[in-house]
């Protein structure tokens, strides 16, 4: 099984660095141009409709330490942040709500990180890599605080997704941060519904596919060449892991990463700004399927991590995959590839 995938190098196309946050982080200014009045009112309806979870206090001091970088003379001399940034990103499949529901399909209750992205920003804010790690990988999860009180036990050769499942976006912090022992600063997740209306309101993305995909259970049916995918086509390509390669996950991955590139080249060719109505869906839409840590929980707060990444171009992101091997307990699964891996994470401290 392949270990290292490297979709990009550091002067290709950016894998994620999060569109999500891109667009919610685009809109502030948009609402100017809908008069006072009515950006007031578009405003405080956007702000409201980002649900957020107070990670920092849930764990407290029992995480890596923040890093710290020294300003250089431009970034003194700029209001905005440029310290060096890790945001966790994950793409929930969960099925809460009659949309979720029709878009997962099935009758899975609870939920998992389908999708797992770490995207660590320079200093600076002008570079950023982007590292993917695999729902397969077995991993120690430790122990994590609970909502209702208490903390779950300590498993041994747990499915990475787990953590989410057991503990929620907290424990899912907590999981990435003892894998990779680096803060995540921010968390943000986005759910099939939100994801679909992301697509739709951008009026869809062009991807273009090596091979046949052929995928009852995603419902995808694609040949081989490029196509222009609907919300619920795209969500559908970033689920496909049974019609391509050997049905794993790390075969989705590659197709994660080409979609999010599709989905960032759209961005750019789409003017938001000269259109008010379209800008107010992208960010209705985004923020409306969106869950943040309590330090991005506002449009605001939004708003400024997006001029502070106004300097990273899609050039200088690259996007990689966590070094795997095949487990030795279990073919189907996957562990960290050492000391690759390590050395992955080291270079991003």
């Amino acid at each position: 099984m392949t270990g290292h995938v490297d979709s990009g190098g550091a002067d290709r196309p950016k894998g994620r660095r999060s569109a999500v946050l891109k667009i919610a982080c685009l809109t502030a200014a948009g609402l100017l141009v809908l008069g006072v009045g009515a950006a007031a009112l578009a405003y405080r309806h956007l702000d409201d409709n980002i649900r957020s979870v107070d990670i920092n206090q849930a764990l407290g001091d029992d995480r890596p330490a923040k890093a710290v970088t020294t300003p250089s003379a431009s970034a003194s001399a700029s209001p905005l942040p440029s310290g060096s940034l890790n945001i966790l990103v994950l793409g929930s499949d969960s099925r809460s709500g009659k949309e979720n529901q029709a878009l997962g399909g099935g009758s899975s209750s609870g939920a998992r990180s389908d999708t797992a992205m770490v995207v660590h920003i320079d200093a600076g804010r002008k570079k950023a890599t982007v590292v993917s790690i695999p729902r397969d990988t077995l991993v120690t999860r430790p122990s994590c605080p609970l909502p209702s009180g208490g903390s779950t036990a300590v498993a041994y050769n747990a499915m990475f997704n787990s953590a989410y499942s057991v503990g929620g976006p907290v424990c899912a912090v907590k999981t990435v941060e003892s894998i990779t022992g680096i803060r995540m600063d921010h968390y943000v997740e986005i759910d099939f519904s939100g994801f679909a209306k992301l697509v739709n309101a951008l009026g869809g993305v062009t991807v273009t596919t090596d091979e046949d995909i052929d995928d009852d259970d995603s419902h995808l049916h694609l040949a081989a060449g490029t196509h222009h995918l609907s919300g619920k086509q795209a969500l559908a390509l970033a689920r496909t892991r049974h019609g391509i390669g050997d049905g794993s996950d790390l075969g989705r991955i590659g197709l994660q990463q080409k979609l999010v590139k599709a989905l960032l080249d759209r961005i750019a060719s789409t003017s938001l700004f000269t259109s008010p109505a379209k800008l107010y869906d992208v960010a209705d839409a985004v923020t409306g399927s969106l869950t943040t840590d309590t330090g991005l929980d506002s449009l605001s707060e939004l708003v400024g991590l997006g001029e502070s990444l106004r300097g990273l171009s899609s050039a200088h992101v690259r996007t990689v995959m966590m070094p795997v091997v095949t487990a030795p307990s279990d073919p189907n699964r996957v562990v960290a590839k050492q000391p690759a891996a390590g050395r992955l994470w080291k270079s991003l401290r």
